[in-house]
């Protein structure tokens, strides 16, 4: 199913310069902003993620944990990601967020980056699971950090600090054509938390 934002949702964020990739920071206003972060660090089911990488097993570097609606699952580096169902803030905020975008999301990948150390290594989300064109909406919360999309082709990278509260949405050929990563930082930061929101194609 093809898909783009609301244009009034495209009018207040900024571009990237990268093609199906915006970026609206002061989604979430502070207050409701600081709150999110306090509940999810007190009562997110919090997990060490084992990932299969060049025929190995390593530690992810972060924690994370899926929350989503009933019977939904997730399937990357090989194991499937059964959800909890959510609970009252982080089903609030998949509303919020598909109300914002139009769009119904489903799962939700939530990441944990305690320090400057977690990072997220360059992927795309094209996993069969989201479809041919997948929109990836991600909220933040917590310390700013870096964020970069690079061409699948080669080229430049593109940087963006997702801010406390900020949204960053991905539609499109951004997955086919783009891959994007967290990367580690030696400045000392706080914790920064993602909620990444996506529907599931079988679903």
């Amino acid at each position: 199913m093809s898909y783009a934002p609301p244009p009034r949702l495209l009018a207040a964020a900024h571009a990237v310069g990268i093609p199906q990739v915006c970026y609206l920071p002061g989604f979430l206003d502070r207050q409701p902003a600081d709150a999110l972060l306090a509940r999810a660090l007190a009562d997110v089911d919090w997990r060490c993620e084992r990932l299969t990488m060049f025929g190995r097993e390593v530690t992810a570097p972060r924690l994370v944990a899926w929350y989503g609606e009933a019977g939904t699952a997730y399937r990357y580096s090989g194991v499937v990601r059964r959800a909890t169902p959510w609970y009252g803030e982080i089903r609030a905020l998949a509303l919020a967020v598909g109300a914002a975008l139009r769009w119904r999301f489903d799962y939700v990948l939530v990441n944990r980056y305690r320090d400057g150390d977690d990072m997220l290594g360059w992927h795309a989300d094209d996993e069969r699971d989201l479809g041919d064109e997948p929109v990836i909406a991600a909220v933040s919360v917590g310390a700013e950090r870096v964020f970069r999309l690079r061409p699948r082709r080669g080229g430049a990278s593109t940087a963006q600090t997702l801010g406390h509260g900020s949204l960053l949405v991905m539609w499109g050929r951004s997955q086919r054509d783009y891959k994007h990563c967290l990367v580690r930082t030696r400045a000392p930061v706080g914790e920064r938390i993602s909620f990444t929101f996506r529907r599931l194609a079988n679903s």
